[in-house]
C-alpha cells in the first residue's frame, strides 16, 4: 500500500475554478501518477457561483460524478438536463461521443465536487445517462455499492471492470472489505480522517493498493470515503 497526500496532488487555479488532480491531467503532468488500473481522473473541484464548463465533447470514457457542496447543473447532447445535488451519483458514458455542459447556477455558494474518470471495458458503445440519490443513512458505518459493472445493489451501470464504494465513519464505526490481491484498489478519503489498513489518512489523501486481500477502515473521525475495486 502506497499513501499519497492531498499536497503531493496537481493544482490549476483557473480563477472560477480551483482543482485538485489526484493523476496527470491537462497541464499537470506526472509521469509517476497517470492513473491506477482502470481508474484515469480524479479531479477535486471548486466552481465558483455563476460559472462553469461549456459545452465540450468526451469519448470512450466512464465517467461519475459525486458531489459534495452545492448544486452541479448538467445539460448534454442525448437531451438530459438535470441538476445534481450532494448524496446524488452521476454516471455518463461517453460511448461514441457525446458533449455537455456543467454550470453552478447558484448566486452566492461554491459547489464542491469530485469528478472521476475510469477508463471502460469496450469501446465505441452507445451513450448513456443515469442518476441516483445514496443518502446517507445508506453509507453511515459500512461501503455502500454506488457504481458498478451491471449495476448490482441499485449502483448505477458503468461501462468498466470496476466498483465504487462510499462510506460515512465516525468514532466506532468500521468496514472491511475483501479484495483480490491480482486486482488494485483505490481508496480516497473526501474529507475528515480515517486508519486505512492501520495508516492515519486525511481529507484528499489517497491509497493506493495492489496484491492486497484485505481492506479494513476504522478510527474514522467525521470521514467520508470513497474505495474503488479495479481492473490491474
Amino acid at each position: 500500500m502506497h499513501i499519497r497526500r492531498s499536497a503531493d496532488r496537481g493544482h490549476a487555479d483557473h480563477g472560477w475554478l480551483q482543482s485538485h488532480h489526484s493523476f496527470s491531467f491537462a497541464d499537470y503532468y506526472d509521469p509517476a501518477h497517470m492513473g491506477w488500473g482502470n481508474l484515469r481522473v480524479i479531479n477535486e473541484d471548486w466552481i465558483a457561483p455563476g460559472t462553469g464548463f461549456g459545452t465540450h465533447g468526451h469519448r470512450d470514457m466512464e465517467i461519475v460524478t459525486y458531489v459534495l457542496q452545492g448544486r452541479l447543473a448538467h445539460r448534454d447532447s442525448m437531451g438530459n438536463v438535470e441538476t445534481i445535488s450532494p448524496g446524488e451519483v452521476q454516471r455518463m458514458s461517453a460511448g461514441t461521443g457525446v458533449r455537455h455542459s456543467e454550470f453552478n447556477h447558484e448566486p452566492g455558494a461554491q459547489t464542491h465536487l469530485l469528478q472521476i474518470w475510469i477508463e471502460p471495458s469496450l469501446k465505441g458503445v452507445e451513450p448513456g445517462y443515469e442518476q441516483k440519490t445514496f443518502d446517507g443513512a445508506l453509507k453511515r458505518g459500512r461501503l455502500c455499492l454506488v457504481a458498478s459493472n451491471g449495476g448490482a445493489d441499485g449502483s448505477v451501470h458503468i461501462n468498466a471492470d470496476a466498483a465504487l464504494y462510499a462510506g460515512l465513519f465516525d468514532g466506532a464505526e468500521s468496514a472491511e472489505l475483501k479484495l483480490d490481491p491480482k486486482r488494485k484498489a483505490y481508496v480516497h478519503v473526501v474529507r475528515g480522517a480515517i486508519s486505512v489498513n492501520g495508516s492515519a489518512l486525511q481529507g484528499g489523501d489517497a491509497a493506493l493498493l495492489a496484491a492486497e486481500s484485505t481492506l479494513k477502515l476504522s478510527h474514522g473521525h467525521d470521514a467520508e470515503v470513497l474505495v474503488f475495486d479495479l481492473a490491474a
